[in-house]
C-alpha cells in the first residue's frame, strides 16, 4: 500500500530513512520526568508523533513514557527532564544514557559539564547575551528573549507552529519547542547513528549531531551540553529580531550566546 510522505520530511531525511530501512524494527522508549499536562510534555508528544511518521519508512518506533526521577533505570535509552535542574543533574549521575533538560536555564547546571547531560532550553546567559546585543541597536527596555515564538515563520517554523497548533490547539512556547527538540535530537541519534544503545546515543549527541531546529542554523551541542541555537528578540509583544544580532555579532557564530565551553 502506498504511503504518502509528509511535506516536512526533507529529501535528505527520506533518503536516510530508506537507506536505514533494513535495520531491525525496535521500539525505543523515551522517559519523561515532569508534569504530564504542561507544554514540555506536549512538545515531546509532538516530537514523538513526527518521529513515528518518519519511522514508517525506517521501521523504527518511539514511545513517550512518564517516570518519576527516582524510578528512571540506569539503562534508560534517553530521558527528558522538565522537573528542574536538580532532578536533571541527579538523573544524569545515575544513568548511562542521554538526559535532556528542557526547562531549567541555570548556568550552574551547564558548568557541571556532564558527558550525558544536555540542554535544549537556552541558558540564562544565552538570553542575557542576546538581549545585550539587541540593546546596542535599540533603546527600548520592553523586550525579552525567546527560544521560540508563534509568529516565527522562517525556515519552516511556520509549518512546525501549524503542526503543533493542530495537535494541541494552542501556540508552541519555549518549553514546548525545547522538548520537541529533545525528542528530535534523540530520534536523529537513533536513526543516523543506527543505534539504540544508551551510551552510543549520548555520544552521538555530543560528538556528531547537527540538528535542524527550524531556526535556520544547524544546531549542535557544546561540551557544556548546551544546544547551540539562534534566539528570538521580542519587543512590545512583537517578534523583531534574531540573535546573534547582525551588525553587533557574527550571525553565524552561535557561540556568541552563552558559555561557549566548559570552564
Amino acid at each position: 500500500m502506498h504511503r504518502s510522505i509528509p511535506a516536512w520530511i526533507t529529501c535528505g531525511a527520506l533518503l536516510l530513512a530508506l537507506a536505514g530501512s533494513s535495520t531491525a524494527a525496535e521500539k525505543v522508549t523515551i522517559l519523561f520526568v515532569g508534569a504530564e499536562a504542561g507544554p514540555a510534555w506536549k512538545g515531546a508528544e509532538q516530537g514523538i508523533i513526527e518521529a513515528n511518521i518518519l519511522g514508517r519508512f525506517t521501521g523504527q518506533g518511539y514511545e513517550l513514557k512518564r517516570s518519576s526521577a527516582s524510578a528512571v533505570p540506569k539503562g534508560a535509552a534517553a530521558v527528558i527532564v522538565a522537573a528542574g535542574g536538580p532532578a536533571a543533574a541527579g538523573i544524569s549521575d545515575r544513568v548511562d544514557g542521554a538526559v535532556v533538560n528542557v526547562t531549567d536555564g541555570s548556568d550552574s547546571l551547564r558548568k557541571r559539564c556532564r558527558a550525558n547531560l544536555f540542554h535544549t532550553i537556552p541558558s540564562d546567559r544565552m538570553r542575557a547575551d542576546a538581549l545585550a546585543q539587541w540593546r546596542r541597536n535599540s533603546e527600548s527596555q520592553n523586550n525579552h528573549v525567546r527560544a521560540w515564538h508563534p509568529d516565527f515563520v522562517k525556515f519552516a517554523a511556520r509549518d512546525l507552529n501549524n503542526r503543533y497548533r493542530k495537535t494541541h490547539g494552542e501556540a508552541m512556547d519555549d518549553e514546548a519547542w525545547a522538548a520537541w527538540a529533545a525528542v528530535k535530537t534523540i530520534t536523529e541519534a537513533v536513526t543516523r547513528g543506527q543505534t539504540t544503545d544508551p551510551i552510543a546515543i549520548a555520544r552521538y549527541l555530543r560528538e556528531e549531531l547537527e540538528f535542524d531546529g527550524q531556526k535556520g542554523a544547524p544546531h549542535s551541542f557544546r561540551d557544556t551540553g548546551q544546544l547551540r541555537q539562534p534566539l528570538l528578540i521580542v519587543e512590545d509583544g512583537k517578534l523583531v529580531a534574531e540573535a546573534p544580532v547582525r551588525g553587533v555579532a557574527d550571525p553565524d557564530d552561535l557561540d556568541t550566546l552563552g558559555l561557549a565551553a566548559c570552564p
